[in-house]
């Protein structure tokens, strides 16, 4: 994948392994959050996963989410997949806002916890968002 694509280029920010790995957790909305889906990943942590219903039926729209999390978002040299693997296993520690770069809040989370958990939950909401800007501020960089 080359990480420095033009502005409408084919690109892969996201991955339907990753995608199928977090399903497997579904019931907590874990591949809806990764696909840039929050609201319904918040529903189905609440309802495991629409009582497990929904859950099912995500098996076969995960390609979908994938294709329009790929057209959604930006490409760069921060890569998704690594950054909700750091997110969903290491969270509380930090260690996906210092792969960003950030680093001061990073170190917070660290002797936080996370900002006592609120600011991990903050970031299954926003990071995909958090990269995609963070992505285009290096594409700006180097233009």
């Amino acid at each position: 994948m080359n990480r420095y694509q033009p502005p409408g280029a084919n690109q892969d920010t996201h991955s339907k392994v990753i995608g199928y790995l977090l399903w497997i957790f579904g019931f907590t909305g874990a591949h809806r959050f990764y696909y840039g889906k929050p609201v319904t990943g918040t529903i189905w942590f609440f309802t495991f996963g629409l009582l497990g219903i929904g859950w099912l039926i995500d098996v076969f729209l995960i390609p979908a989410m994938d294709r329009e999390a790929d057209l959604r978002f930006t490409a760069g040299p921060i890569e998704y997949n690594v950054a909700w693997i750091l997110l969903t296993f290491l969270g509380v520690f930090g260690v996906h806002r210092m792969y960003q770069g950030k680093w001061i809040s990073g170190l917070l989370y660290l002797l936080t916890g996370g900002l006592f958990f609120v600011g991990v939950l903050y970031d299954f909401w926003t990071l995909n968002d958090q990269v995609s800007l963070r992505n285009q501020q290096n594409r700006s960089a180097f233009q």
